[in-house]
């Protein structure tokens, strides 16, 4: 039995803290952040997550709006598994690969992984492109205002209070709220 408490002690000590941004602008976008909600608490805790944000597509304007949102999550994968996750449910759930800020059914993206910094070829940690999205800043501020940004000093409310792009994200009005996705998703 103390081998037990010994495998437990260790492996609580393994787990890290991530931050997820996820977003739809295909299909019925709520039930796609949903569905992407479900299949993540399968592998992972989500712990928190923010409100819903209808917002303005960026770079490829000529599309449908976005929903977003952010969830805070512990794992005790890596964050190469936590990227492997994340494809594999864009995948399952029918994301094929297309252009740069193409339309998409659901997309998720690792903004945070504990207070590691990592780039490699295929995943940089925090998000490179975090400190100018909106969408992503907004909700994040709203469930960790003040986690710092452990390459730019700065915490996510100071970055989400000076982003541009602001105006293009607006609490979501559809019908959906976050309490309906907590109580069928987790």
């Amino acid at each position: 039995m103390s081998d037990e408490r010994c495998y437990c002690e260790r492996r609580v000590s393994e787990l890290a803290i991530a931050y997820l941004g996820l977003g739809s602008n295909l299909g019925e976008r709520d039930e796609n952040l949903c569905q992407a909600l479900t299949m993540l608490s399968q592998k992972v805790k989500v712990e928190r997550i923010s409100s819903v944000y209808e917002t303005e597509p960026v770079g490829y304007e000529e599309q449908p709006l976005f929903l977003n949102l952010v969830c805070r999550i512990t794992t005790d994968l890596a964050p190469d598994e936590l990227l492997h996750l994340a494809k594999e449910i864009e995948t399952a759930m029918g994301r094929v690969p297309s252009f740069p800020g193409a339309p998409r059914i659901i997309d998720i993206d690792i903004l945070f992984y504990d207070n590691k910094i990592r780039e490699t070829p295929n995943l940089t940690i925090p998000h490179p492109r975090l400190k100018d999205r909106a969408f992503v800043l907004i909700p994040l501020a709203e469930i960790a205002p003040d986690l710092v940004h452990p390459k730019l000093g700065k915490s996510i409310a100071q970055l989400a209070k000076d982003v541009k792009g602001q105006e293009g994200v607006r609490k979501y009005e559809g019908g959906l709220d976050v309490s309906d996705i907590c109580g069928r998703a987790l």
